[in-house]
């Protein structure tokens, strides 16, 4: 019971977002895949309420930013996300201190072995960024 409430609080924070992007140039779901630094399959599953991939809380302020949330917009869309995920959204200004880094990596032909690594090499990253001050 709890994982359906849990999976319909995801679908209603994801149809807020593919609301608010739907109504953004076209484009914008490229866009917010380059500044994620990920696939646009990526963005379509977090984004997208037919799939049940949460999104995670360290992607929310470059979406508020690459889409261009409105103060209203942001209110509801994080009533909804903290609904589904209590106690889970991050410091939303940490992320403006953090700049944007690409990086030529293998593709192993395996979708799955793919994403691994980005989310490997972004933890990395994140650790490095709290070992060194830069994101408390």
């Amino acid at each position: 019971m709890a994982r359906e409430t849990t999976e319909d609080a995801i679908i209603g924070y994801k149809s807020i977002l593919a609301q608010i992007i739907d109504n953004r140039p076209s484009g914008t779901r490229q866009r917010l895949a380059t500044e994620l630094g990920k696939h646009r399959s990526f963005v379509t599953q977090i984004t997208s309420p037919t799939y049940a991939t949460p999104l995670p809380a360290r992607h929310l302020a470059t979406i508020f930013r690459v889409c261009h949330f409105s103060a209203a917009e942001q209110e509801r869309f994080l009533e909804a996300y903290q609904n589904a995920h209590p106690g889970k959204l991050p410091e939303l200004g940490s992320s403006e201190r953090l700049r944007h880094l690409s990086l030529m990596v293998p593709d192993f032909g395996d979708e799955r072995r793919n994403r691994l690594l980005e989310e490997a090499i972004s933890e990395l990253v994140q650790k490095i960024a709290a070992i060194s001050g830069g994101m408390e």
